[in-house]
């Protein structure tokens, strides 16, 4: 089969093109930039295109899976539907990827990435050989966000935005949290937790969700779908590689998976207590020269937040902690304006940049960002500085705030990954640096 996809650099589209090409399908595809996500893809004989105006596609192909954040009015699908070529969005076309399956799908608000990796982890080194698509690159699959396994196992981030995760059908669930987010999308935290709801009613009569009891949302999901629960709250917590409370809770769903999948506890706990993190979890980039820790971290919404700041200040006592935090869409920043303006409490000096705009297309209220930054400041009472751009953001923190021995926290899920790179560096380089505007490439929603 030939299969198109666009925008196939995307962290999850990019991994069902690569198991789709490891399956021996004839896999190409569209994208707006060469990243090492699309490097990596043509090291794999897939043919990417730098070009979406359609050109590329032709009656040769037999199906286009398409980006969330490919619209339907863009050009390749435009170009798709004039041709007769079927189309799918990544979460159908993973969805019959898994199809047949003994799919474990990883769902929640928070915590769907560094759980899947360590379930993924777990399966692994037991043996059970299984295939994995994860939002995140893993140490243990050599910096691959994909592994295709030889076994019946398949283990799922499973996205809940536009409730995309309705397109899989799990044999198992694990259920980090449910405490509400995509705003721009659900109408209301009851509309977000029955979307979960139905969710966990799609397990088959042997199915199982594992979940904490004790969150009042996950409990309330456990009760309403009727569906067999295991408790991970009576598991241990057991120590990481990484840091974060947080994270020892989501260790907790994966041993609850291992004794589920009668694996031994001390055998299961000793594969689980070296997971060492994943990138853009709380990863160090680097102690500099001159002792500062620069860490980068996927952290956009306040629960997340609070939970990186507390693990970070636990891992690194006594030294003072600097945050740069770019909000993630205009929406998300609206909608959960209070919880932010509480959720840096304790950090010794924060920087705001300009908003990391993902969705112009469909987003017609904006933050003021320089009001938002006094607003924390009023609240948290924390030195916060606006830093508008994230180029003139590096500036301040080189001329204006770093000090030797702090520890400087790069946190959102857009652009500002870039900068945690740049900052273990001597100069700034990436001229992305030097635009007064955010790209509105969508790395949050493109999974």
């Amino acid at each position: 089969m030939r299969i198109f996809c666009s925008g196939i650099g995307g962290i999850g589209l990019s991994a069902y093109a690569s198991l789709q090409a490891k399956r021996g399908h004839r896999v190409s595809g569209s994208d707006r930039a060469q990243t090492p996500l699309t490097d990596a893809l043509g090291n794999l004989g897939i043919e990417v295109f730098y070009d979406q105006t359609g050109a590329a596609l032709s009656k040769k192909v037999d199906l286009l899976v398409y980006s969330e954040a490919i619209p339907e009015s863009a050009p390749e699908r435009t170009r798709a539907h004039e041709l007769s070529i079927p189309q799918q969005s990544y979460p159908q076309a993973i969805g019959a990827l898994a199809n047949g399956s003994k799919l474990i799908a990883v769902c929640g608000t928070h915590g769907k990435s560094s759980t899947t990796a360590m379930t993924a982890r777990l399966l692994m080194e037991s043996g059970l050989d299984p295939t994995v698509v994860v939002g995140t690159k893993m140490k243990e699959l050599d910096g691959k966000n994909w592994r295709a396994g030889k076994s019946e196992w398949f283990i799922l981030e499973a996205c809940e935005y536009r409730r995309s995760f309705h397109c899989y059908s799990p044999q198992i669930i694990l259920l980090t949290n449910a405490d509400g987010d995509h705003f721009d999308y659900y109408t209301s935290k009851d509309d977000y937790r029955s979307a979960f709801v139905d969710f966990v009613r799609t397990l088959p009569a042997d199915g199982l969700l594992i979940t904490h009891r004790s969150d009042p949302d996950c409990a309330a999901i456990a009760e309403e779908s009727r569906r067999p629960v295991l408790d991970a709250d009576s598991f241990p917590l057991i120590p990481l590689q990484t840091p974060g409370l947080h994270m020892r809770q989501n260790a907790q769903l994966v041993l609850a998976l291992a004794h589920h999948l009668g694996i031994p506890s001390a055998e299961s706990q000793k594969i689980v207590s070296q997971f060492s993190g994943s990138w853009r979890r709380i990863e160090i980039k680097s102690t500099r020269a001159d002792g500062i820790t620069v860490i980068d971290d996927y952290a956009h919404h306040p629960r997340e937040i609070r939970a990186t700041i507390a693990a970070v200040k636990d891992q690194f006592p006594g030294r003072r902690l600097v945050c740069v935090f770019q909000p993630h869409t205009h929406d998300r920043t609206i909608k959960l304006y209070e919880d932010f303006l509480e959720c840096f409490t304790g950090v010794g000096r924060l920087i705001v940049t300009n908003i990391y705009d993902a969705r112009s297309d469909i987003e017609t209220n904006h933050v003021d960002g320089a009001k938002f930054s006094e607003d924390i400041a009023a609240r948290s009472r924390i030195h916060t500085t606006f830093g508008r751009s994230l180029g003139e953001t590096e500036r301040v923190l080189r001329e204006e705030v770093l000090k030797s021995g702090d520890v400087l926290l790069c946190l959102g899920a857009g652009d500002v990954t870039n900068l945690a790179t740049e900052m273990v560096g001597e100069k700034l380089q990436d001229p992305r640096f030097q635009t007064p505007d955010n790209s509105s490439r969508d790395q949050g929603s493109r999974i």
